[in-house]
Protein backbone atom coordinates (compact mmCIF):
# COMPACT_ATOMS: atom_id res chain seq x y z
CA UNK A 1 0.00 0.00 0.00
CA UNK A 2 1.56 3.28 -1.03
CA UNK A 3 0.76 6.97 -0.93
CA UNK A 4 1.54 8.56 -4.27
CA UNK A 5 0.14 10.47 -7.22
CA UNK A 6 -0.41 9.29 -10.76
CA UNK A 7 -1.87 10.76 -13.93
CA UNK A 8 -2.67 7.42 -15.56
CA UNK A 9 -6.12 6.88 -14.05
CA UNK A 10 -9.10 8.40 -15.85
CA UNK A 11 -12.12 9.87 -14.12
CA UNK A 12 -14.36 7.26 -15.78
CA UNK A 13 -13.05 4.70 -13.29
CA UNK A 14 -13.54 6.88 -10.22
CA UNK A 15 -16.36 6.38 -7.70
CA UNK A 16 -17.36 8.09 -4.51
CA UNK A 17 -18.14 5.90 -1.51
CA UNK A 18 -21.81 6.08 -2.48
CA UNK A 19 -21.15 4.81 -6.00
CA UNK A 20 -21.60 8.22 -7.63
CA UNK A 21 -19.00 10.14 -9.64
CA UNK A 22 -17.18 12.97 -7.83
CA UNK A 23 -18.74 16.43 -7.99
CA UNK A 24 -17.02 19.69 -8.96
CA UNK A 25 -13.60 18.17 -9.47
CA UNK A 26 -11.25 19.46 -12.15
CA UNK A 27 -9.90 17.13 -14.79
CA UNK A 28 -6.43 17.29 -13.28
CA UNK A 29 -7.60 16.37 -9.77
CA UNK A 30 -9.78 13.52 -11.03
CA UNK A 31 -6.75 11.90 -12.68
CA UNK A 32 -4.80 11.76 -9.41
CA UNK A 33 -4.95 9.26 -6.59
CA UNK A 34 -3.63 9.42 -3.06
CA UNK A 35 -3.29 5.80 -2.09
CA UNK A 36 -2.63 2.52 -3.92
CA UNK A 37 -3.87 -0.78 -2.54
CA UNK A 38 -3.35 -4.28 -3.92
CA UNK A 39 -6.36 -6.59 -3.65
CA UNK A 40 -6.34 -10.23 -4.75
CA UNK A 41 -9.30 -12.39 -5.71
CA UNK A 42 -8.69 -16.01 -4.80
CA UNK A 43 -10.68 -19.23 -4.68
CA UNK A 44 -11.37 -22.33 -6.75
CA UNK A 45 -11.67 -22.15 -10.52
CA UNK A 46 -15.24 -21.41 -11.60
CA UNK A 47 -16.43 -19.58 -8.48
CA UNK A 48 -16.82 -16.36 -10.49
CA UNK A 49 -13.72 -14.33 -9.66
CA UNK A 50 -13.34 -12.82 -13.14
CA UNK A 51 -17.06 -12.02 -13.37
CA UNK A 52 -16.86 -10.50 -9.90
CA UNK A 53 -14.04 -8.21 -10.99
CA UNK A 54 -15.73 -7.21 -14.26
CA UNK A 55 -18.98 -6.42 -12.43
CA UNK A 56 -17.14 -4.05 -10.10
CA UNK A 57 -14.91 -2.51 -12.75
CA UNK A 58 -17.39 -2.15 -15.62
CA UNK A 59 -20.83 -2.78 -14.07
CA UNK A 60 -21.23 -5.64 -16.53
CA UNK A 61 -21.71 -9.40 -16.39
CA UNK A 62 -19.76 -11.85 -18.51
CA UNK A 63 -22.62 -14.00 -19.74
CA UNK A 64 -22.03 -17.43 -21.28
CA UNK A 65 -18.88 -19.51 -21.19
CA UNK A 66 -15.43 -17.98 -21.29
CA UNK A 67 -11.84 -19.13 -20.94
CA UNK A 68 -10.67 -19.56 -17.35
CA UNK A 69 -8.04 -17.15 -16.11
CA UNK A 70 -4.52 -18.36 -16.90
CA UNK A 71 -2.00 -17.42 -14.23
CA UNK A 72 -2.91 -13.93 -13.05
CA UNK A 73 -4.38 -10.71 -14.44
CA UNK A 74 -5.25 -7.33 -12.93
CA UNK A 75 -7.34 -4.20 -13.41
CA UNK A 76 -7.37 -0.82 -11.69
CA UNK A 77 -10.23 1.21 -10.29
CA UNK A 78 -10.18 4.38 -8.18
CA UNK A 79 -12.74 4.95 -5.43
CA UNK A 80 -13.14 8.10 -3.34
CA UNK A 81 -13.50 7.62 0.41
CA UNK A 82 -13.90 10.68 2.63
CA UNK A 83 -12.05 12.80 0.10
CA UNK A 84 -9.19 10.32 -0.28
CA UNK A 85 -8.74 8.77 -3.72
CA UNK A 86 -7.85 5.11 -3.34
CA UNK A 87 -6.56 3.24 -6.36
CA UNK A 88 -7.47 -0.43 -6.09
CA UNK A 89 -5.13 -2.64 -8.06
CA UNK A 90 -7.25 -5.80 -8.27
CA UNK A 91 -5.54 -9.06 -9.14
CA UNK A 92 -7.62 -11.88 -10.61
CA UNK A 93 -5.96 -15.23 -9.99
CA UNK A 94 -6.34 -18.66 -11.57
CA UNK A 95 -7.91 -21.20 -9.23
CA UNK A 96 -6.43 -24.30 -10.84
CA UNK A 97 -3.83 -26.19 -8.84
CA UNK A 98 -1.21 -25.96 -11.60
CA UNK A 99 -1.12 -22.15 -11.28
CA UNK A 100 -0.79 -22.04 -7.47
CA UNK A 101 2.98 -21.57 -7.53
CA UNK A 102 2.48 -18.51 -9.72
CA UNK A 103 -0.17 -16.91 -7.52
CA UNK A 104 1.72 -17.63 -4.30
CA UNK A 105 4.37 -15.14 -5.38
CA UNK A 106 1.77 -12.36 -5.38
CA UNK A 107 0.42 -12.98 -1.87
CA UNK A 108 3.20 -11.13 -0.06
CA UNK A 109 2.42 -7.77 -1.64
CA UNK A 110 -1.37 -8.00 -1.23
CA UNK A 111 -3.03 -5.80 1.40
CA UNK A 112 -6.41 -7.50 1.00
CA UNK A 113 -7.63 -10.91 -0.13
CA UNK A 114 -11.19 -11.58 -1.25
CA UNK A 115 -11.72 -15.33 -0.90
CA UNK A 116 -14.64 -16.60 -2.99
CA UNK A 117 -16.62 -19.82 -3.05
CA UNK A 118 -19.65 -20.76 -5.12
CA UNK A 119 -22.85 -21.32 -3.09
CA UNK A 120 -23.87 -23.98 -5.64
CA UNK A 121 -20.59 -25.91 -5.25
CA UNK A 122 -19.87 -27.85 -2.06
CA UNK A 123 -16.33 -28.56 -3.26
CA UNK A 124 -15.48 -24.87 -3.57
CA UNK A 125 -16.77 -24.29 -0.04
CA UNK A 126 -14.96 -27.31 1.40
CA UNK A 127 -11.72 -26.01 -0.12
CA UNK A 128 -11.94 -22.68 1.73
CA UNK A 129 -9.98 -24.07 4.68
CA UNK A 130 -7.15 -25.06 2.34
CA UNK A 131 -7.16 -21.57 0.82
CA UNK A 132 -7.01 -20.03 4.29
CA UNK A 133 -4.06 -22.26 5.12
CA UNK A 134 -2.27 -20.96 2.01
CA UNK A 135 -3.09 -17.39 3.02
CA UNK A 136 -1.55 -17.83 6.47
CA UNK A 137 1.53 -19.41 4.89
CA UNK A 138 2.20 -16.93 2.09
CA UNK A 139 0.38 -13.64 2.85
CA UNK A 140 1.26 -10.77 5.17
CA UNK A 141 0.31 -11.31 8.78
CA UNK A 142 -2.02 -8.28 8.86
CA UNK A 143 -3.63 -8.84 5.45
CA UNK A 144 -7.34 -8.02 5.25
CA UNK A 145 -9.32 -11.17 4.47
CA UNK A 146 -12.98 -11.31 3.44
CA UNK A 147 -14.99 -14.47 2.72
CA UNK A 148 -17.52 -14.19 -0.10
CA UNK A 149 -20.25 -16.67 -1.03
CA UNK A 150 -20.71 -15.87 -4.72
CA UNK A 151 -23.58 -16.68 -7.13
CA UNK A 152 -26.19 -15.78 -4.51
CA UNK A 153 -28.68 -15.19 -7.35
CA UNK A 154 -28.78 -18.96 -8.04
CA UNK A 155 -31.11 -19.74 -5.16
CA UNK A 156 -32.61 -22.80 -6.84
CA UNK A 157 -29.19 -24.47 -7.09
CA UNK A 158 -27.88 -23.48 -3.65
CA UNK A 159 -26.13 -26.23 -1.71
CA UNK A 160 -24.30 -24.08 0.86
CA UNK A 161 -26.54 -22.27 3.33
CA UNK A 162 -25.76 -18.69 4.25
CA UNK A 163 -25.43 -19.81 7.87
CA UNK A 164 -22.61 -22.18 6.91
CA UNK A 165 -20.65 -19.34 5.37
CA UNK A 166 -21.28 -17.15 8.41
CA UNK A 167 -20.16 -19.92 10.77
CA UNK A 168 -16.91 -20.51 8.87
CA UNK A 169 -16.18 -16.79 8.76
CA UNK A 170 -16.71 -16.48 12.52
CA UNK A 171 -14.37 -19.42 13.08
CA UNK A 172 -11.57 -17.59 11.28
CA UNK A 173 -12.54 -14.13 12.47
CA UNK A 174 -13.12 -12.68 9.01
CA UNK A 175 -16.06 -10.69 7.59
CA UNK A 176 -18.52 -12.52 5.34
CA UNK A 177 -20.91 -11.47 2.58
CA UNK A 178 -22.94 -13.36 0.00
CA UNK A 179 -22.57 -11.76 -3.43
CA UNK A 180 -23.71 -12.08 -7.01
CA UNK A 181 -21.41 -11.15 -9.87
CA UNK A 182 -24.44 -11.47 -12.16
CA UNK A 183 -26.80 -9.05 -10.43
CA UNK A 184 -24.11 -6.99 -8.67
CA UNK A 185 -25.50 -7.62 -5.19
CA UNK A 186 -22.89 -6.72 -2.55
CA UNK A 187 -20.05 -6.64 -5.10
CA UNK A 188 -19.30 -2.97 -4.56
CA UNK A 189 -19.80 -3.38 -0.81
CA UNK A 190 -17.03 -5.99 -0.66
CA UNK A 191 -14.51 -3.75 -2.41
CA UNK A 192 -15.58 -0.61 -0.57
CA UNK A 193 -15.26 -2.33 2.80
CA UNK A 194 -11.67 -3.44 2.22
CA UNK A 195 -10.80 -0.07 0.65
CA UNK A 196 -12.12 1.73 3.75
CA UNK A 197 -10.17 -0.59 6.03
CA UNK A 198 -6.93 -0.04 4.10
CA UNK A 199 -7.49 3.70 3.86
CA UNK A 200 -8.00 3.98 7.61
CA UNK A 201 -4.87 1.95 8.27
CA UNK A 202 -2.84 4.27 6.06
CA UNK A 203 -4.15 7.70 7.02
CA UNK A 204 -5.72 7.10 10.43
CA UNK A 205 -5.48 10.14 12.72
CA UNK A 206 -4.69 9.73 16.44
CA UNK A 207 -8.11 10.92 17.56
CA UNK A 208 -10.01 9.10 14.82
CA UNK A 209 -11.87 5.97 15.97
CA UNK A 210 -10.64 2.66 14.57
CA UNK A 211 -12.56 1.50 11.52
CA UNK A 212 -14.56 -1.66 12.26
CA UNK A 213 -14.97 -3.56 9.00
CA UNK A 214 -17.44 -6.08 10.45
CA UNK A 215 -19.68 -3.32 11.77
CA UNK A 216 -19.48 -1.39 8.50
CA UNK A 217 -20.51 -4.43 6.46
CA UNK A 218 -23.42 -5.25 8.76
CA UNK A 219 -24.68 -1.65 8.67
CA UNK A 220 -24.52 -1.57 4.87
CA UNK A 221 -26.23 -4.96 4.56
CA UNK A 222 -29.07 -3.70 6.75
CA UNK A 223 -29.46 -0.65 4.49
CA UNK A 224 -29.52 -2.90 1.44
CA UNK A 225 -32.06 -5.28 2.97
CA UNK A 226 -34.46 -2.37 3.31
CA UNK A 227 -34.29 -2.02 -0.46
CA UNK A 228 -34.85 -5.71 -1.17
CA UNK A 229 -31.25 -6.86 -1.50
CA UNK A 230 -29.41 -9.55 0.44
Amino acid sequence: MSLRKSSHQTSADTLNGDGKPPINRSRSSSELYDLTCKVMLIGDSGVGKTCFLVQFKDNAFLAGSFIATVGIDFRNKVVVLDGVKVKLQIWDTAGQERFRSVTHAYYRDAQALLLLYDITSKTSFDNIRAWLTEIHEYAQQNVVIMLLGNKADMTGERVIKREEGEKLAREYGVPFIETSAKTGINVELAFMAVAKELKHRSVNQPNEPKFQIHEYIESQKKKSSCCGFV
